[in-house]
């Protein structure tokens, strides 16, 4: 999966990494009254998954925004409450903020096309595979988006990255079954990584590399202009 599509920042514009939440920061947890390994719905549940603070860290010293953007239907659902879902957020900024690492904006989508709370029954623009979240996070915070990536570990993260010309990292193994999906949904990432600190360290590698080769193209032609 070459990475050929991500380019150094137009002038003025900020990168961004994008991040799915669940299952890429934190851990999921096993529901017993539904029978399904589920998000957490309080904090309680919410742990940081072990590289996940290290990862994040590695983003903020190497220039990029570190946007959370994450499909959380839990209210919607009747699952959690407005006040457990900020819990959840504090308690992960604090956990990351523990150990040198930050976010710099955390955007959720809280709709769900089957809600049971009336409010949230919508069909909108920032429920993943839509790319509503990151476009609004691209308007607020200046990010050039073809200059950024999305990291996640589901293919409605590829799929939203994609869509407005993020590099897309694809988080876990590539199963057969995922492989045949991905190839159904036109979700093939640009990388796969098995968690967010190898993915983070995988950008890492690739934006020196582009770095160091613009500087020389930029060299090359300063020495030609003055010839």
């Amino acid at each position: 999966m070459a990475g050929s599509r991500w380019r150094i920042a137009d002038s003025g514009n900020r990168r961004a990494i994008f991040l799915d939440r669940d299952g890429s920061i934190n851990g999921m947890i096993y529901n017993p009254e539904f029978g399904l390994v589920d998000s957490p719905q309080n904090p309680q549940q919410f742990q940081l998954l072990p590289g996940a603070a290290e990862a994040i860290r590695l983003i903020n010293e190497m220039g990029f925004l570190a946007v959370v953007v994450s499909n959380q239907p839990g209210i919607a659902k009747g699952k959690s409450t407005p006040a457990l879902m900020q819990a959840m957020t504090e308690k992960m900024h604090q956990q990351l903020a523990e150990n040198g690492a930050r976010l710099d904006a955390v955007y959720y989508c809280l709709h769900h096309p089957e809600a049971v709370l009336e409010e949230y029954r919508v069909v909108c623009n920032c429920r993943k595979p839509k790319p509503g979240l990151l476009q609004k996070a691209a308007t607020e915070l200046g990010v050039d988006l073809q200059a950024s990536f999305m990291i996640g570990d589901g293919l409605t993260d590829v799929l939203a990255g994609k869509a407005v010309g993020c590099t897309t990292i694809f988080l876990g193994n590539r199963k057969c079954e995922i492989c045949g999906m991905m190839e159904e949904l036109g979700a093939w990432p640009d990388f796969q990584a098995p968690n967010l600190l190898e993915a983070a360290r995988l950008i890492h590698r690739v934006t020196s590399r582009s770095v160091i080769l613009s500087h020389a193209l930029s060299e090359a032609e300063g020495e030609r202009a003055s010839e």
